[in-house]
């Protein structure tokens, strides 16, 4: 196996804003922190409007823009889109080794992704997102023989050591984002054709989402999280 790299987080996430909109705050704390964070998008987000004058094509170039002004706001390692259908996500071999692959070339010590489990109607490419990249973790990304063609391209198998699952059904971790408010927001607000301009009004909304997750902690912000510890 090769060993993980310091301080690498992989952060997998269904849609273009899905994880700011979620775990800005925590992104926005390990970038602070100087960890390196490596974004993947699964789809390409071209079916997230309701404006009917908008070309499916241009929306997905508007997304990937926002996502990549996202990053900066944050201080993102790297960002890779997968390009994959918007509402198309399925649990099969092609995603998952897309997903095996990256985290075979960025070696995370820990992979954050979408809680698959949640008990009620959602959208169906964040549970496909979850479950895929909760199997591309264990067994594919660790075994030699998943996925072969790894190899002769030079990319070793790896073992993550710790899975976070955002949006939690069975929460039993938090991270206090109360100092990375501001960063949270300006990389949620770079999503602008998804959530709109940034204002006092939309910045109280998300402060009071988050206050309400702190209160459960006795922190000013947090956010929550399922930690799964992989030597365990």
């Amino acid at each position: 196996m090769t060993e993980n790299e310091p301080e690498s987080i992989l952060v997998v996430t269904p849609h273009p804003d899905d994880s700011e909109s979620a775990t800005g705050g925590t992104i926005a704390k390990w970038c602070a922190e100087g960890k390196k964070v490596v974004l993947v998008v699964c789809t390409n987000g071209d079916k997230g409007t309701s404006d009917r004058s908008v070309k499916p094509e241009d929306l997905a170039a508007t997304r990937e823009i926002e996502t990549l002004n996202a990053a900066k706001a944050y201080g993102l390692a790297d960002v890779v889109f997968l390009r994959m259908k918007d509402q198309g996500l399925e649990d099969n071999d092609e995603f998952r080794e897309k997903i095996v692959k990256q985290i075979r070339i960025h070696k995370p010590r820990l992979l954050l992704t979408i809680d698959p489990n949640r008990p009620y109607i959602r959208h169906r490419d964040h549970s496909m997102t979850g479950r895929v990249a909760l199997d591309a973790v264990f067994p594919y990304a660790r075994d030699h023989v998943a996925y072969p063609e790894h190899l002769a391209e030079g990319i070793e198998p790896h073992k993550v050591e710790e899975i976070w699952l955002f949006r939690p059904e069975q929460p039993n971790h938090h991270v206090d984002v109360t100092e990375f408010f501001e960063t949270r927001q300006n990389a949620l607000h770079s999503h602008v054709s998804q959530v709109g301009e940034r204002s006092d009004e939309r910045d109280e909304r998300s402060r009071k989402r988050l206050a309400e997750t702190g209160k459960k902690y006795d922190v000013e912000l947090a956010e929550q999280f399922m930690k799964i510890e992989m030597n365990r």
